[in-house]
């Protein structure tokens, strides 16, 4: 059974003119995160210090893991009922890969201290939106399918390092104005400490309340999200629960975040996913469509490694990640086209076909602990793939299509599930 610590305490929250640190415990041993912003004004208004609470819960996980007690200290921060529901729910499922990986059951934390919050009321303009981006294919279709009427600026999170070269090329593209931020974690996360609990944490959530935060701060009514109806779907089951690596792109965590948002600093501040109700095939048969983009966008992690020594300049071609996002867009683009923009033919490489069969769900025990579709929408695209002619040399991809029969009835291109996106954000 894995050791765990104590106590973890929330110290405080310091907020400057353009920066928040958060300072954690862990039975005696302290942490600093800072957040330092870009473009946003001073943070020291009383609806930013709200909405900046959040981000220092949310993002206190990073540090609470290391040694994962059952008992967590909130001092003196002031927390409503549904910041606490996204706390726990951050805890329970935003940590449940990491929980599954250490063998750990998080159900049994208990948070503890707190003051009571009171809502601050923000005077925002809904017409004017921040949209994260992350150079991907999710992103930049959201950027270029919201209404044109909206102001909308990109939010763009980067190491202290320097920033991601593929990142901002794409962002570069949209023509867009950038509002910015960078995380700095504390040094002794990345000292490798072998008394620490190491694995995933709900990266995206934190990400959200940054650029919640700098949406209060420059005045804009909305964050748009680019989080699609699959990212909801867990990896596996364990414990009688779902276990899921982007449960902080999911439905669950939009529904929390955005009631923690409206507890603090009331409705004019919205956040929601654009994407929520759209399938992968959906997403990446509009991305076919934006040709400009095509040469510059990037999904694949390597090239967004902490190191710049070890970040990859081009596709690597060889992750689930590049090899599902290859599967996504072979259906829509010429067989060459696809070429040239990897620099190699994932999908086409007898090499993967293990990896290929688990994203379709006929290999391993559970979908990739990545950010990629569900097996019954890379089943369908195989199926897309397979029919198309430039295709139909590659032999493994054309027998496995005959293997595997998607239970996606109907128009994959249909909209699924609840979404909460504005009706102003729309077309």
């Amino acid at each position: 059974m894995t050791s765990r610590a104590d106590t973890f305490r929330y110290v405080g929250l310091d907020v400057e003119v353009d920066r928040l640190i958060g300072r954690y415990d862990l039975d005696g041993r302290r942490f600093r995160e800072v957040a330092q912003f870009e473009g946003v004004g001073d943070l020291r208004d009383e609806a930013t210090r709200a909405v900046a609470t959040l981000w220092y819960l949310v993002a206190g996980l990073s540090y609470y893991k290391t040694g994962s007690p059952r008992r967590l200290d909130l001092g003196t921060t002031p927390v409503g009922p549904r910041g606490r529901d996204l706390l726990r729910g951050a805890i329970i499922d935003g940590l449940g890969e990491f929980a599954y990986r250490n063998d750990l059951d998080l159900i049994d934390v208990q948070l503890v201290g707190g003051v009571d919050a009171t809502r601050v009321t923000a005077a925002l303009d809904p017409n004017r939106v921040l949209t994260p981006f992350g150079g991907g294919i999710d992103s930049i279709v959201t950027v270029e399918s919201l209404a044109p009427e909206l102001d909308q600026a990109l939010f763009v999170v980067s190491p202290t390092g320097g920033r991601f070269d593929a990142l901002e090329a794409a962002a570069s593209s949209t023509g867009r104005p950038v509002v910015r931020a960078s995380r700095a974690l504390d040094p002794s996360l990345l000292e490798g400490d072998p008394t620490f609990l190491r694995g995933h944490v709900p990266v995206t959530a934190m990400v959200t309340m940054l650029a919640a935060v700098a949406a209060v701060a420059t005045g804009r009514g909305g964050v748009v999200m680019s989080n699609e109806h699959s990212a909801s779907v867990p990896n596996l089951e364990w414990r009688g629960r779902g276990v899921n690596h982007q449960w902080s792109k999911s439905w669950d965590a939009e529904v929390l975040i955005g009631d923690a948002v409206a507890e603090a600093v009331g409705p004019t501040l919205h956040v929601a996913s654009f994407l929520r109700d759209r399938s992968e095939l959906w997403v990446a048969r509009r991305f076919s469509e934006l040709a400009q983009y095509h040469h510059v966008f990037r999904s694949c992690n390597r090239a967004f490694a902490q190191d710049p020594a070890n970040r990859a300049t081009t596709w690597c071609g060889e992750c689930d990640k590049c090899l599902f996002i290859n599967l996504v867009l072979a259906p829509y683009l010429p067989r060459p086209a696809l070429r040239a923009i990897f620099g190699s033919e994932p999908l086409a490489a007898p090499a993967h076909l293990d990896q290929l069969r688990t994203l379709v769900g006929l290999g391993g025990d559970h979908k990739p602990f990545e950010c990629v579709g569900d097996p019954d929408e890379s089943a369908r695209a195989l199926h897309l793939v397979a029919a198309r002619e430039d295709w139909i040399d590659v032999g493994h991809v054309v027998e496995l299509a005959e293997s595997v029969v998607p239970a996606i009835d109907g128009d994959p291109y249909a909209t699924q599930g609840p979404s909460r996106v504005s009706a102003h954000w729309l077309r």
